[in-house]
């Protein structure tokens, strides 16, 4: 009889205690947030939360590459712009030397303006990123990833801009200015005809860049999107519904102090009344 009731008293202490944990964890969850604390509790549910974890730290990477690469869009852009207003200013200066009216004085110093803006464009085709390296790479163009599967060069290299039919823009324009110079009327009329040609270039240049502009701009639009669904679903599998959590730690709560209760009133009885 007495080891009866000493392994009932034991296994309600053991339930009681298991009530208590249960108790603690609700706590735990509702204060913390958070209703996985540890693998164990849903192992599910935890690999699916790292695997959540696996892609946003990858989207942040390549939200990360998005911004840096618009940066460089932007700034790539710019150069564009004063790349296109010289080589206009170049075609205008070489065609206003090719007038039978312009004497020696003149073509001297449409010359003079023509080799400042070969130094001009020398300078922008070297400008350089907020870090220090080259908005238009010397070698290949950078490419950056920027999704699972995309990955692509934002802004074309150096040479994809500043060289058109293997010689500088800069040489084109010095070789302008030479003939010029020299009043070398042929050499002028083919400098006139490269001109041209070159400001088709940069235009259809600008316009990758644009492009690659537009590009980055739904990516990331995308990325975002993804990255709230993620968010989204990331809390309803990790965080603590707080009305349920609170609602059931009142439950908990009730049915362990109704149990100690009970156990208390059980254990002020005498061992003769157990007997009786």
């Amino acid at each position: 009889m007495i080891n009866a009731v000493g392994n009932r008293m034991t296994r309600e202490i053991a339930r009681q205690q298991k009530l208590a944990d249960a108790l603690e964890r609700t706590q735990i969850q509702i204060s913390g947030g958070k209703k996985l604390l540890r693998m164990s509790d849903d192992p599910v549910a935890a690999r699916r939360i790292a695997t959540i974890g696996t892609s946003q730290a990858s989207m942040t990477a390549w939200s990360s590459n998005i911004n840096t690469a618009e940066a460089l869009v932007s700034q790539a852009d710019g150069v564009m712009k004063s790349v296109s207003n010289l080589m206009t200013r170049a075609r205008e200066l070489t065609l206003s030397a090719a007038s039978d009216s312009t004497n020696p004085a003149d073509r001297a110093t449409i010359a003079a303006e023509l080799g400042t803006i070969a130094d001009e464009l020398d300078a922008l085709a070297a400008t350089r990123d907020s870090n220090g390296e080259p908005v238009f790479s010397a070698g290949p163009a950078r490419v950056m990833r920027f999704d699972s599967d995309i990955a692509f060069s934002a802004v074309p290299s150096a040479a994809d801009v500043f060289v058109f039919n293997g010689n500088s823009l800069s040489t084109g324009i010095r070789d302008a200015a030479a003939a010029v110079n020299a009043g070398n009327r042929a050499g002028i009329n083919a400098s006139l005809d490269t001109l041209t040609a070159v400001i088709g270039h940069v235009a259809d240049k600008h316009a990758e860049i644009g492009l690659a502009g537009g590009r980055l701009d739904r990516i990331g639009d995308g990325l975002a999107a993804r990255n709230i669904t993620l968010k989204d679903e990331r809390s309803t599998v990790e965080d603590t519904d707080l009305s349920v959590a609170i609602a059931e730690l009142n439950a908990q709560d009730l049915t362990l102090n109704a149990a100690q209760a009970a156990f208390a009133k059980i254990n002020r009885q005498t061992l003769f009344d157990i007997l009786n």
